[in-house]
């Protein structure tokens, strides 16, 4: 079984310690960014991080840009809360349930398994292209969270069952101050890698499905009219809005364990 596990406090330690950016680091890429589109001297091949800087500004004053990330935000989001809630769900139930367990195990395989590419083409025939995004956010993001907290709860500290077992304290209870406490490491390692794969998965359908109104739908167009500069800029902001939604929501979610 494949799990993503964090500190006992619900934070993911060293890890995010490692993994930020410092500052010097991004300063020296972006020259190498720079220089690289100087030597090339092609626009359409690459541009330059000041043309980049530049079509961001232009666009982020126009209506159709925030209109295209509210329609990517709502799907993109609302398809990692419904995976969220599901796989939490389904996962209590196989956590007590042999059977449930056996059952899911063949379908969340197969979502682990099978590439983004055949997913959003196959679910393209069945549902139109707005709801494409939301429905591609939802399957990658749920083995990850089901995954995670069915280890989470098969790993509880059996002694404190045990003992909850013999005061006879109650189920409400136990899921307060044993379950939740146990499970809040995995819950939050969960999120923070989901909510970055549900961002690329979700602008890759909208690019697949081209909805009218979505980023997937700019990437698409700046692609086809050789647009560099406006590929860049969208792609930034994909970086910008998926940082922001996961360190918003990771904060909210941080704030929840320490009230456990």
């Amino acid at each position: 079984m494949n799990f993503i596990t964090s500190g006992r406090d619900g934070k993911n330690g060293n890890f995010e310690s490692h993994a930020k950016v410092k500052i010097w680091a991004a300063l020296f890429w972006v020259a190498v960014w720079e220089t690289a589109a100087f030597l090339i001297g092609q626009e359409i091949l690459l541009v330059s991080p000041v043309s980049v800087f530049l079509k961001f500004l232009e666009l982020i004053v126009t209506i159709g840009y925030w209109k295209s990330v509210f329609f990517s935000l709502c799907r993109i989001a609302g398809g990692f809360f419904f995976a969220l809630f599901a796989g939490v769900f389904f996962a209590w139930i196989s956590s007590f349930n042999r059977l449930a367990k056996e059952l899911a195990e063949p379908l969340i395989a197969v979502m682990k398994a099978s590439p983004v590419a055949s997913f959003i083409i196959l679910i393209l025939i069945w549902v139109p292209s707005r709801n494409l995004s939301f429905i591609i956010s939802f399957l990658i993001v749920l083995p990850v969270i089901y995954t995670n907290i069915l280890y989470g709860l098969e790993n509880t500290d059996k002694g404190l069952l045990e003992m909850a077992e013999v005061f006879r304290i109650s189920y409400p209870k136990r899921v307060r101050y044993i379950y939740l406490p146990e499970i809040a490491p995995y819950l939050r390692a969960a999120c923070s890698v989901s909510l970055g794969l549900c961002w690329k998965a979700g602008i890759a359908a909208e690019v697949i499905g081209i909805p009218s109104g979505s980023i997937g739908e700019k990437l698409y167009e700046a692609k086809v009219y050789l647009e560099t500069p406006d590929l860049f800029a969208w792609t930034v902001s994909i970086i910008l809005f998926s940082i922001c939604f996961e360190k918003i929501f990771l904060f909210f979610l941080d704030k929840v364990i320490e009230m456990e």
